[in-house]
């Protein structure tokens, strides 16, 4: 069961990503897949602040790895300056994907090869001719994201 949504703005996009979080629970991995300016860290802003996470939050290109602390701590990964999966494991991505935490992973598409197979995949995909419009595929892999759909997808249609 996939989700597809569409926002109209940045800021639908990133309550979109608080909605998100509220369905979180420890252990959680989130791939983010779009082109440049798709709207992935916007979305990544909306999932910490439903975290309860209140300063920047930045996408982590340069560091590759940012860590905040709310509800649930959120290690935030960026592999698009990875040369591909076997980079990750100076990283110990292994504490992150299988710990106490949320993992969201930008770019997630670079590193395929270690990723979960359990895990929720979130396409962003902007549109030509309409800057603020995006839409936001998700696609569970394991039954605790199938879940996560269904709870996510009440929310969205409760109006949350």
């Amino acid at each position: 069961m996939a989700l597809v949504w569409r926002t109209r703005s940045a800021g639908e996009t990133e309550e979109f990503g608080r909605l998100l979080a509220s369905v979180l629970l420890p252990g959680d991995v989130l791939c983010l897949h779009g082109d440049l300016g798709a709207g992935k860290t916007v979305l990544a802003r909306g999932i910490a602040r439903g975290l309860g996470i209140t300063g920047p939050v930045t996408s982590p290109t340069f560091t590759l790895i940012n860590e905040y602390s709310g509800r649930l701590p959120l290690y935030h990964m960026d592999a698009y300056r990875l040369d591909g999966p076997g980079d990750m494991a100076d990283l110990g991505y292994e504490e992150y994907f299988y710990g106490d935490g949320v993992t969201l992973v930008e770019w997630a598409g670079r590193i395929e090869e270690v990723l979960p197979s359990k895990r929720l995949d979130i396409y962003l995909k902007g549109f030509p001719g309409e800057p603020e419009l995006r839409e936001i595929l998700l696609i569970p892999r394991g039954k605790r994201y199938e879940e996560l759909v269904k709870e996510l997808s009440a929310l969205v249609c409760a109006g949350h």
